[in-house]
């Protein structure tokens, strides 16, 4: 049986704390730091085999890209950090260039595995690496809006004070200010939810801007993305076709193409397999091809 393998390249906060959780819920049989700082790899794959005798069998070590090959997943968390106050979008330039060099080299030795992207703003480097690659879209995955939704869901239930597993709510569109609530089809065990516009307008703003207050906080956010992205490859590696609003290319829903942004989507072992085309209201379309609208923009204005 062929062993699993994960790469993260980037080990700063988000890609140290994502590799560490792949590795305590033993998501794959061997797993692969890779950083521009090759000492700040060694030392976090000597730091995670210290604690092998409390885990079991991952294989983990710091290496080098020709370590991509055969890796069923690639997750690309390299790239400038986000400011205190800074909007996502704001890093595509300095972004774009780190992913120009990561991608080139990432696909000289691998070309049927799949790239997942967490670098912001993650629409536009998901579409960026699609276009660099050449690979069909389902191979290449950015976040999209699962964390975004997994915020949305924890707030509401704590407005209602219910365990946030059984709210069913999303967030779609861009992963940053242009996102917009799926307001229409949230629901608690098929019953829509019952607050006020109030409510709901404060539970959205504090789930839009959720990174901006950690940030100010604590300087960066690394814990729920890092959840995030364990859900994301524990649904490929399984093969589990399971719905999550990671961000892909969409053709034609709701009369947008030719963008990435975080939608529904079916992920199993071939990445995304299908993009579902959710019911929206007319106002809540209206947002989404606003939101779809700034991607494009911003897409035009760098060079894939």
């Amino acid at each position: 049986m062929k062993k699993t393998k994960v790469v993260v390249i980037g080990v700063g906060a988000v890609g140290s704390t994502t590799a560490y959780t792949l590795l305590l819920r033993s998501r794959m049989d061997e797993l692969v730091l890779i950083d521009a700082n090759a000492g700040k790899a060694v030392g976090d794959a000597l730091d995670m085999n210290h604690g092998m005798p409390f885990l079991g069998h991952t294989k983990v070590w710091a290496g080098t890209y020709e370590d991509c090959k055969d890796a069923d997943i690639v997750i690309i968390t390299a790239g400038a950090a986000q400011k205190p106050g800074e909007p996502r979008l704001n890093l595509l330039k300095r972004n774009v260039a780190i992913y120009e060099s990561i991608v080139t080299e990432v696909l000289k030795y691998n070309d049927d595995g799949i790239l997942l992207i967490a670098t912001n703003p993650v629409d536009i480097m998901s579409y960026f690496c699609w276009k660099k690659s050449g690979w069909p879209t389902n191979r290449v995955i950015g976040s999209g809006t699962l964390l975004d939704s997994a915020r949305f869901r924890y707030l509401i239930g704590e407005k209602l004070q219910l365990d946030p597993r059984s709210v069913h709510a999303h967030i779609i569109g861009e992963h940053g200010d242009s996102e917009l609530p799926v307001w229409s089809l949230a629901n608690v065990a098929g019953s829509s939810i019952a607050l006020s516009e109030e409510e709901k307008s404060d539970i959205f703003i504090h789930t839009r801007d959720a990174a901006y207050e950690i940030i100010e906080a604590k300087g960066a956010t690394y814990y729920a993305i890092a959840l995030a992205l364990d859900r994301i490859v524990t649904a490929i590696l399984c093969n589990e076709s399971a719905v999550l609003n990671v961000s892909t290319l969409v053709e034609n829903y709701h009369g947008l193409s030719d963008v990435y942004m975080g939608v529904p989507c079916v992920v199993d072992r071939q990445g995304v397999r299908e993009v579902l085309d959710i019911k929206v209201t007319e106002e809540e379309k209206a947002l989404l091809h606003r939101s779809a609208g700034k991607l494009k923009d911003l897409i035009e204005t760098i060079s894939v």
